[in-house]
């Protein structure tokens, strides 16, 4: 009955969480898709639509850390269900308003509803997966924004031949709000909910043998290992969100590039951050089941600097070797791919440029998945769920940074001085962590026999 009360209760609580969560970030993007059919109806310039975005935005930053507390301390499946059903029914509300404030503070309330969809989600895999399952899970988990956000401006676009925008949002939240009462129904927190024994290693043993593993939020705190992945989140997150920000402006005012060569670098970026994020949990899982989670470094390490420093040379190739014209003599690059270019019927600079995209795509998403694994396997199991809110409170820092202190460097400088800064950083910052990569990884308290 083990294996198979196991695997039932593991498939329906997943697909619960993969489409829920996806209904999270479809409804979280409801606005920015139907955008345009707004415009048409209410007028709406660019600091009003900024200001209903960026409400949405600062909210969901301090609710995402609040909900990673939050889920130590309630239930993961009612957090999870109740922030559910609050953005349903406020793109429900939202349907029926037409003023700029209404829109701001409805969208600030969505963004607060938001962020009580991964914490839970994270905490109830830790619950039900094995540690070498959890990566892979995890990262196929992540991938619900991919398919929500690739597949809904799709779908509303053929919707709006149909539909006014207000009918949209109103469906959309109304089968949102309804999925919550099934996650509700089915999602479980832990195995122990339902009989079935925990198992998480310090569970397993035998009551003799049991091990003591809770820490005092004091202990957690004060591991240096949290600040170091806070620390490395915070610099991957913002030169990743940098590069996807202003990519596509630095291959067109600086590098001589095409709207359309831009958008295409864009696309092939998020590929690659699609087969990175899956890749990451897979073989990061692989080197788990082999070596075991121990107190000092993580299995997961050696492919977290691999991709880290698999970002800095794909910086470094994209700031160097792109150029606005080819040189007469042709460089190495383009010599190894002359021949696919002729096949295919492309420039070898936009296979080059594409090439770039998907490399830096494939090393930074990879790293994002990993740091908030090991921030919630690393941590006490009472403390995963803070662990995970504050190196993900950190990655927001970072990609408040590649804001406006980036942009402001590119507007004293260029853009390619403000790429060579975050390119330095992102190697200074490998080079760290290899160093560091033995250190006690294990948070707070170590495991202590208890008789």
């Amino acid at each position: 009955m083990g294996a198979t009360g196991y695997g039932y209760y593991r498939v329906v609580i997943f697909i619960c969480m993969f489409i829920g969560y996806s209904l999270y970030f479809f409804n979280r993007k409801t606005f920015s898709f139907v955008m345009p059919s707004v415009m048409e109806e209410i007028e709406l310039d660019k600091d009003d639509l900024g200001l209903i975005t960026s409400s949405q935005t600062m909210a969901y930053a301090i609710s995402k850390f609040i909900s990673g507390v939050l889920s130590d301390q309630i239930s993961a499946r009612w957090l999870f269900s109740i922030g559910l059903f609050l953005v349903g029914g406020i793109n429900v509300a939202f349907s029926w308003t037409s003023s700029v404030s209404m829109f701001s503070l409805l969208w600030f309330i969505n963004g607060l509803g938001q962020g009580c969809g991964w914490p839970p989600c994270g905490k109830v895999l830790r619950k039900w997966y094995e540690p070498s399952q959890f990566g892979t899970w995890w990262s196929v988990l992540s991938c619900s924004m991919n398919l929500a956000g690739s597949l809904g401006p799709i779908l509303v676009t053929v919707l709006l031949h149909y539909y006014d925008w207000r009918t949209i949002l109103t469906m959309s939240g109304i089968f949102c709000a309804a999925f919550s009462l099934v996650c509700l129904v089915f999602v479980k927190n832990e195995p122990k909910d339902v009989g079935l024994p925990s198992i998480e290693p310090a569970a397993k043993k035998g009551a003799k043998g049991a091990l003591k593993i809770e820490s005092t939020l004091s202990e957690f705190l004060l591991s240096p290992f949290l600040w170091v992945l806070s620390l490395g989140y915070l610099v991957v997150f913002g030169v990743k969100t940098a590069a996807t920000d202003w990519g596509q402006l630095f291959l067109m005012q600086e590098k001589g590039q095409t709207a359309l060569m831009g958008s295409t670098y864009m696309s092939a970026l998020e590929v690659g951050g699609f087969v990175g994020s899956l890749a990451s949990g897979f073989i990061s899982d692989r080197a788990v089941a082999r070596q075991g989670l121990g107190t000092h470094g993580n299995p997961r390490h050696g492919l977290l600097i691999f991709m880290m420093a698999g970002m800095y040379v794909s910086m470094y190739l994209f700031r160097v070797t792109i150029t606005p014209e080819i040189p007469k003599e042709a460089p190495l690059w383009v010599q190894a791919i002359h021949p696919v270019a002729v096949l295919i019927g492309v420039s070898e600079k936009e296979i080059w440029i594409l090439f770039l995209g998907a490399m830096f795509g494939f090393s930074s998403y990879g790293p994002i998945a990993l740091f908030g694994v090991i921030a919630s396997e690393s941590a006490p199991s009472n403390f995963c769920g803070t662990s995970h809110a504050i190196v993900a409170l950190m990655a927001n820092v970072g990609a408040f940074m590649a804001g406006l202190p980036f942009s402001t460097i590119a507007k004293q400088h260029n853009w390619d001085k403000a790429f060579w800064i975050a390119e330095v950083i992102m190697g200074v910052t490998t080079i760290g962590f290899f160093l560091v990569r033995n250190m006690r990884t294990k948070m707070g308290r170590i495991a202590e026999k208890m008789d």
